[in-house]
């Protein structure tokens, strides 16, 4: 039998876990953050009945982002995995997780990305996929390019994918940033800088995976999200 070890204590997670409504580095929060206090408004019928998810709400193709339309996207083939825990590692079974990021040249498909970098007529950047009854979740995508953003002088933007999660209500939405190992521009990206305990950060750093790799095909990452707890993913509060 092997040696039990006693859990470790509960703790939720610390103030430099997760990133501030207002980041001194991050242009746009001082616009978008409050200035007031909050004030809390009585949900309805809407916020508390839906989303209405389920299986029957997905397309074969909505977690292939590479599989969408008639051509090949230009860029590298990466599968990105892993599972959704509560805080005590317990799997986050049926819930609906979405992505969204830029093509390999580091342009978004929003009219509002203007970058001049090209568009892929065969990557929209957009996916999605419920995990399954041990928390699992998979998507086949592009590696994301990194990209300029003018919040500073000669500001880029690391690589990264957009990760939202979503419960059983409209109010029970989480969104995080899904970051890839040893990228040269984490030192000056004041989203990632953000969350200031760099233990926390490094929890939206993914891992590479060897093992999971499709030969000849695709490299792997794995993500594991955690939502709650000491181990807790940062998350953006909206």
């Amino acid at each position: 039998m092997p040696d039990w070890k006693p859990p470790a204590p509960y703790r939720s997670h610390a103030e430099a876990d997760q990133p501030p409504l207002a980041a001194p580095g991050y242009g746009s929060t001082r616009l978008r953050s409050p200035h007031h206090p909050l004030l809390v408004l009585p949900q309805g019928l809407t916020e508390l009945t839906g989303p209405a998810l389920g299986e029957r709400d997905f397309g074969a193709l909505d977690n292939d982002l590479t599989r969408q339309h008639d051509g090949e996207p230009q860029g590298e083939r990466i599968e990105v995995f892993g599972r959704v825990l509560d805080g005590d590692g317990r799997p986050v079974r049926d819930t609906l997780v979405e992505i969204w990021q830029t093509n390999a040249a580091g342009r978004y498909n929003h009219v509002g990305d203007q970058h001049p970098a090209p568009l892929d007529p065969n990557f929209t950047g957009a996916g999605r996929t419920m995990t399954d009854s041990d928390g699992r979740y998979r998507f086949m995508t592009i590696k994301p390019g990194a990209y300029p953003w003018r919040n500073h002088p000669n500001a880029w933007r690391p690589a990264h994918i957009h990760f939202s999660l979503f419960g059983r209500a409209f109010t029970q939405r989480l969104v995080t940033q899904m970051y890839f190992p040893n990228d040269p521009l984490f030192g000056q990206d004041p989203i990632f800088n953000s969350v200031r305990d760099d233990a926390a950060r490094q929890r939206m750093v993914a891992a590479f995976d060897l093992d999971a790799t499709t030969p000849e095909w695709s490299l792997a990452y794995r993500w594991d999200i955690v939502l709650r707890g000491r181990d807790a993913t940062p998350m953006e509060d909206s």
